[in-house]
């Protein structure tokens, strides 16, 4: 234990502060002088007025003074249980004392003096004797359950560390402090494989050594800082650290614990091994708000653990707030897929007359707020989740229906892309899906294209082609989009049962900035040409590109220039006219 009295005060200020997560009787000295002092002051007035003969008038009646004592007497009484019940033990012990003081002056008053008016005040004192016992024992009895309620609502009953909601109220406390102090939020790597390999019951006893080993270093000070160690659900704990000096002193006092928690575990036999990860940030330097500072340390704690390197401890530093926002968008596609918060634009296509080909059904996503967030942010989101099958599903169900109703108010002769994942063309059932789609929606499969990346050709090429042709059987049409800034294989592309190549717009960007960029576009077109293919030009904005793209024999377009995505309305009225 650590000797010197910053140590000391500091340990005490720990204790304090677990202290006032409950309501504790303390003595308090002004009360308990001023209950004495009216005590004596109305027991002296009884013995007064309990043997005086005088008379007094009131409301023009005789009344004599003796009849007062036993009011006041009741008033003593009162402040003797008072005192009991606010002052606690010295209370009681007083209150004990002056009333069996008072109990011989009472008799011997009787005795000698023939004082019989003092016999009520001897078996006052004896009842107010008896209620401040049973008052007195029954506090106690409240105070030790008091007592362990308070364990139970600051200790994790596994490990017997202080839990969350004591580590939470002493994180408060610091920041009142305004001192500075470092949070380190600690998981232990790979629990989870414990727990699935030899059981929830060894997979606690191991939290439980973790803890021990942690908790002696705490108690011992072996770190040479004050530190307060706090399991807070699971295999995470959280470790405050003060007391230092330098941020070197922080990262030793941390390495001292992973060399604690680090190395062999061995739990009824089973022999295994554990590391675990530490991210941390310090008050006030990082962040001047306790919840800010969680979040910080087990931001810095999820960075080191994924990185999965031989380092385990991590400071927090503001680059890793976007790994938390990547995280509140991931929350943000989840949500708005439970909620019903994905719809749809349509963007339309253009051959180079101007003539309408169809739309391509986007994606658009909307916040609990209502405020739109951009596909840029919610579809790498849902493709890091793999939630985009779900995503796209989401999107084929509105915007089917839609343009099946579409084409029978309009009789055009136009068709609709919608755009289908990787993850979401490989899964088991998606030609189902589609099929099931077309069915319920009454729409042609001739007025459906299917538009996938050209990154499939390399991933899952066989695969991809054997459902690829399921769908073009249906007939269904095909497109590969973005082409150019994947793989570009134009061996796979020979065997893809395609239709039609979508130049990305990254290519159009740059086709009139020199004659190589043109030249690359004009190749694409005619390859995709003799493959048969039609060709789509995506984002053409301006018109010295629609001019080219005219010029070079591409067949359609898709950009601003002509349109841009439309709501379901306004598209319907693009047809319909």
């Amino acid at each position: 234990m650590r000797k010197n009295s910053d140590a000391t005060e500091e340990t005490r200020i720990l204790e304090k502060t677990l202290d006032s997560l409950a309501t504790r009787r303390d003595s308090h000295m002004g009360i308990y002088v001023l209950l004495l002092i009216l005590y004596i002051v109305s027991a002296v007035t009884v013995s007064l007025t309990a043997g005086s003969q005088k008379v007094i008038m009131l409301a023009g009646n005789p009344v004599s003074v003796y009849t007062f004592a036993g009011t006041i007497s009741s008033v003593s009484n009162l402040c003797i249980v008072l005192m009991v019940v606010i002052c606690g033990k010295l209370g009681f012990i007083t209150s004990v004392a002056v009333l069996l003081i008072q109990c011989p002056m009472l008799i011997a008053g009787i005795v000698v003096k023939g004082n019989y008016t003092s016999i009520p005040g001897i078996f006052g004192n004896a009842l107010t004797i008896v209620a401040i016992i049973v008052i007195y024992f029954k506090n106690r009895t409240l105070d030790k359950s008091q007592k362990k309620l308070r364990e139970q609502a600051t200790t994790d009953i596994l490990t017997g560390l202080p839990n969350g909601f004591a580590g939470t109220e002493l994180l408060d406390e610091l920041v009142k402090r305004d001192k500075p102090f470092a949070l380190t939020t600690i998981d232990i790597n790979g629990f989870k494989s414990i727990n699935d390999t030899f059981g929830f019951d060894i997979g606690n006893k191991a939290l439980v050594e973790i803890a021990s080993r942690c908790k002696k270093i705490v108690d011992e000070g072996l770190s040479g800082t004050l530190d307060f160690l706090s399991r807070i659900n699971g295999d995470e704990f959280s470790l405050v650290i003060r007391d230092y000096k330098t941020d070197e002193d922080i990262v030793k006092t941390i390495k001292t614990y992973e060399n604690a928690i680090c190395g062999k575990l061995c739990i009824e036999g089973y022999e295994f091994s554990v590391n675990a990860s530490f991210g941390y940030a310090v008050y006030p330097f990082d962040t001047n708000t306790r919840d800010s500072l969680i979040s910080f340390s087990v931001a810095a704690m999820k960075e080191i653990k994924g990185i999965n390197s031989s380092e385990h401890i991590m400071h927090f530093t503001p680059d890793l707030l976007q790994s938390q926002s990547s995280l509140m968008m991931d929350n943000m596609v989840r949500d708005a897929l439970e909620k019903d918060m994905v719809y749809f634009n349509l963007q339309p296509q253009y051959d180079m007359d101007h003539k309408l080909r169809g739309f391509e059904a986007l994606a658009r996503m909307k916040d609990v707020d209502g405020n739109i967030i951009s596909p840029a942010e919610f579809i790498p989101a849902a493709e890091r989740t793999g939630l985009i099958d779900s995503l796209d599903s989401k999107v084929y169900r509105k915007a089917v229906p839609f343009f099946g109703e579409l084409i029978k108010k309009s009789g055009a002769d136009i068709v609709l892309s919608i755009n289908t994942s990787v993850k979401h063309l490989m899964k088991i059932g998606f030609v189902g899906e589609i099929r099931e789609l077309i069915n319920e929606c009454g729409i042609s499969a001739d007025r459906l294209e299917i538009e996938i990346t050209e990154s499939i050709m390399i991933e899952s090429p066989e695969k991809a082609s054997d459902c690829l042709n399921e769908l073009k059987n249906m007939g269904l049409r095909i497109a590969i989009d973005d082409f150019g800034t994947g793989y570009s294989s134009l061996s796979y592309l020979n065997s893809f049962p395609s239709d039609t190549l979508k130049i990305d717009k990254s290519f159009i960007d740059k086709m009139n900035m020199n004659d190589s960029s043109q030249k690359y576009v004009e190749a694409i077109i005619s390859l995709a040409h003799v493959m048969d293919f039609r060709v789509i030009a995506e984002g053409v904005e301006e018109p010295e590109q629609l001019e080219t793209l005219r010029r070079i024999g591409c067949d359609f377009i898709q950009g601003y220039i002509w349109g841009r995505p439309l709501p379901a309305e306004e598209a319907e009225k693009l047809v319909i006219g």
